[in-house]
């Protein structure tokens, strides 16, 4: 079942909104329909992601109380990172 938004705006805001919209070929309800559209699937994606890094911690908390976690030296991360970096600016030459 769709649902109706309603909100208030000033006369002049109105009619430029809809010469605009006209001008597009389209109505300012569109407009405001694909702009609610847009602004759900931008949470929808926000969520999922909050919800993928969520599930990351935990893992990773999950596998330092298990004992399982490898910890690297900053300097020897440092280094590796870099390694990685090279790599990958390599793979571009190629």
């Amino acid at each position: 079942m769709d649902t109706r938004i309603q909100f208030r705006v000033d006369k002049e805001t109105k009619r430029l909104a809809q010469l605009m919209t006209e001008s597009q070929g389209r109505t300012l309800s569109d407009a405001c329909r694909e702009l609610t559209v847009g602004l759900a699937e931008e949470q929808r994606k926000s969520m999922t992601h909050v919800l993928w890094l969520t599930e990351q911690v935990n893992a990773a908390f999950d596998k330092l109380d298990s004992g399982k976690a490898n910890f690297i030296e900053h300097n020897e991360a440092k280094i590796q990172m870099e390694a990685r970096k090279i790599k990958i600016r390599n793979r571009d030459i190629i």
